[in-house]
């Protein structure tokens, strides 16, 4: 009975082998099996699936109610504890065996070819970061609170904020206006050679030498060469239609900007100058407003690639056109005939023309046998936020295509050196002296001699050397490299014009690149608040310039004090003060002056229109929309007005200052001094249609004289020269080549003496 009693408490709980002993019934045995059940509860031993003990003998063992839990196969290095060590010493090959049948010591990688370190770094960082993490949370000024943590992530943005905008000062490397007074007033400012390879900015006016300043332009032998062919591509998207229609309506037409100022040329200067727009692959909802777009203008091409501004347009757009762009041929017989190069010989019909293509195209296509058109001279990237004037891109191009480059960099230099003559920094002398024009029989034809051609703006900063990408030029022959070479192929991400300068560091003959750089005439609106704005600029307010700058130079040249050493000495004073003489002239060099007395003064990059980093705002309120666009000529004196608080009758007199103003406004030809073109070539950062409107009232229109200017005229012709200088003291004019800065009235004064 006892034995019944202990098979039915047997059964019901978890058998466990060697757990007690058939031959015990005393307490001492009860006592000695709580035991083993308490011991097992805590470490429950590890027994070998479905398998007994082969030392228990059936008689002894009673049959376990279910078979052991199965080994874990995870548990790669645990032994299997068997009831007693003789199992284990006796059987071996079964403890073998059940080590090898684990799949999992096949697969993973053997401990002895893992070093210690990588199979701890993981779980020592982790441990690490958890650590810290935890007490950065129970930190006590970690916020808990709803309240505490909004104010917590309003703190972070603003630090994130405050550290960007730290990180883009630091950066940035255009922090303070440019001088671009001294950019028109000597020429050594205008392109500053590379410390470490000059050769790599020739220049065929010698612009960036010491005691040389550029001969005045436009030159006598300008319209006696041919023109040049341009292929200007305006960077556009699918989107900007209304930008488009505004680039057709003005500068890719108008006359003034095709023919120049005053009388023009007839448009003879722009005849081989096309303009198209360039785009990528439209966006599937304006594929076909783009299509009926195309066939309605004829002026828009599609590149092969996604619309992107740094992702490889530019490349793309010199690769294109390294095939497809053509222009007409030249027209008209000049005295200088056009020089042969490599590609002089290619030719091509001519293809469909658009409304504001030349008008001699239009007129020899008229004809039934028309000429065929040939390749550019120079291929142009121009952004849709730049206003050209197209004739005086032609002109400037023009020059630097008939312009043969110093032989190399030293015998530039000993050139620039040698050359002290006056007539040559201030006359209008003969063209022929600074540039070589070839007859078209004796120009060689070999490729090598090619014209290697970059011009724009040249920015030249701590940080990088480029022409700036609102209009930059690429003679053919550098295009036709671009478009061929793989190793720019693999320099085609970035910023474009970046790139682009690199390009020209890694053609094979880099030192004969010429980086021609235009400071003064290239700027931006003066809204755009930049450091390259200021208000719109003609040659007669640079020659004003000119003369302040001379004069400023004059005074500290020959003061010999202390007191001009300081920024406000330099300040232009409207006082007329006697020049020096020609053999005076000759000893003043600009470059050195600064040099000895320090940096180019900030009143040189001084405005009468805008400031750097400030809102413009108009001189006074309730102009008019034509007096609003004299206000934005740089140095008008609509610029100058300011309204006077002071008097008690300040609206009336302000009214009076500003009536006065707009009756002694300049005309046309005054501005251009009486010249075709010398001006404004482009204006850029024109980020709004309003502002591009503005650009073309103040370059496009206006009167040739106004009607002071016709009275004036009147009086001159009745009255004598002396007379003259009383009645009008502050008459603008060209002035003489003695006094090449001087206004009217001191060039009379002082030309008499």
């Amino acid at each position: 009975m006892p034995h019944s009693v202990e098979l039915v408490d047997t059964r019901s709980r978890p058998s466990y082998e060697g757990d007690y002993d058939s031959s015990s019934s005393s307490e001492s045995t009860h006592m000695s099996r709580f035991q083993s059940r308490r011991s097992h509860f805590l470490i429950p031993p590890s027994v070998p699936s479905g398998h007994s003990s082969v030392a228990s003998s059936a008689s002894s063992t009673p049959i376990p109610s279910r078979s052991g839990s199965p080994l874990p196969q995870f548990l790669v290095n645990s032994r299997p504890v068997l009831s007693t060590t003789s199992d284990t010493d006796s059987d071996p090959a079964t403890a073998t065996l059940l080590r090898n049948r684990n799949p999992w010591r096949q697969e993973r990688r053997p401990w002895w070819q893992m070093s210690r370190r990588s199979r701890r770094r993981p779980g020592r960082t982790w441990r690490f970061l958890n650590r810290w993490a935890k007490r950065i949370v129970r930190h006590p000024l970690f916020p808990r609170q709803p309240i505490t943590i909004v104010l917590s992530l309003i703190l972070l943005s603003l630090f994130a904020i405050f550290l960007t905008l730290l990180l883009m000062y630091i950066l940035n490397p255009d922090k303070d206006p440019l001088p671009w007074r001294a950019y028109c007033s000597m020429p050594s400012m205008n392109s500053p050679p590379d410390p470490n390879n000059p050769s790599l900015y020739h220049d065929p006016y010698y612009n960036h030498s010491i005691g040389m300043t550029t001969p005045p332009f436009p030159h006598d032998e300008l319209d006696a060469l041919p023109p040049a062919g341009l292929f200007v591509g305006v960077f556009s998207t699918d989107s900007s239609f209304e930008r488009r229609a505004l680039v057709r309506s003005t500068w890719a037409s108008h006359p003034r900007s095709r023919e120049g100022a005053g009388d023009g040329d007839d448009g003879v200067g722009t005849s081989r100058t096309i303009v198209r727009f360039i785009l990528g692959q439209p966006r599937k909802d304006w594929e076909r407003r783009i299509q009926l777009e195309m066939e309605e203008y004829n002026d828009i091409i599609i590149l092969p690639v996604a619309e992107n501004m740094n992702a490889g347009k530019s490349h793309t757009y010199f690769s294109w056109a390294s095939i497809n762009a053509w222009v007409p041929p030249v027209y008209m017989k000049t005295p200088v005939a056009p020089p042969l190069f490599s590609y002089s010989n290619a030719s091509k019909p001519p293809p469909p023309l658009s409304s504001h293509d030349p008008s001699h195209a239009w007129q020899d296509i008229s004809n039934p046998h028309p000429q065929s058109w040939v390749r550019p001279d120079f291929v142009v990237k121009v952004d849709d936020d730049a206003f050209v004037m197209l004739a005086e891109l032609e002109a400037r191009l023009r020059l630097e295509i008939h312009a043969k480059p110093p032989a190399d960099a030293s015998s530039a230099h000993r050139t620039i050196h040698r050359r002290s003559d006056t007539s040559l920094r201030h006359n209008n002398g003969s063209y022929r002296k600074l540039l070589n024009v070839m007859p078209a029989n004796t120009y060689p034809t070999f490729q090598e001699q090619d014209p290697l051609i970059y011009w724009g703006y040249l920015v030249t900063n701590r940080l990088h050397r480029f022409m700036a990408g609102e209009l930059y030029a690429l003679s053919w022959s550098l295009v036709d490299w671009v478009a061929r070479d793989p190793s720019v192929k693999e320099l085609t991400r970035g910023a474009e014009d970046k790139q682009t300068a690199k390009w020209m560091k890694m053609h094979p003959q880099a030192e004969k690149v010429r980086w021609v750089s235009e400071r003064c005439w290239i700027y931006d609106h003066p809204r755009a608040g930049t450091v390259y704005g200021h208000g719109f600029l003609f040659p007669s307010e640079v020659r004003r310039v000119r003369k302040h700058v001379f004069s400023a130079l004059q005074r500290l040249l020959y003061s010999g004090t202390s007191s001009y050493l300081s920024s406000s000495s330099w300040i232009p004073q409207t006082q007329a003060i006697p020049l020096p003489s020609s053999s005076e002239s000759e000893q003043l060099k600009p470059e050195e002056l600064l040099t000895q007395y320090g940096s180019t003064p900030a009143s040189w990059a001084h405005s009468s229109v805008s400031t750097f980093h400030a809102r413009y705002t108009p001189p006074v309120s309730d102009l008019s929309t034509l007096e609003s666009i004299e206000a934005l000529v740089e140095g008008s004196e609509m610029s100058l007005i300011r309204p006077d608080t002071s008097s008690a009758l300040s609206i009336t007199s302000t009214q009076d200052t500003i009536s006065r103003a707009w009756a002694n406004r300049e005309g046309r030809n005054a501005r251009y001094e009486g010249k075709r073109v010398g001006g404004t070539i482009v204006v850029h950062f024109i980020k709004q249609n309003t502002w591009f409107l503005e650009t073309a009232l103040a370059l496009l229109e206006g009167e040739d004289y106004t009607e002071a200017e016709s009275q004036k005229e009147d009086v001159l012709e009745d009255c004598d020269s002396d007379e003259t200088i009383n009645t009008f003291p502050g008459q603008r004019t060209i002035g003489s080549l003695d006094l090449p800065y001087a206004t009217y009235a001191e060039t009379v004064r002082y030309g008499r003496r």
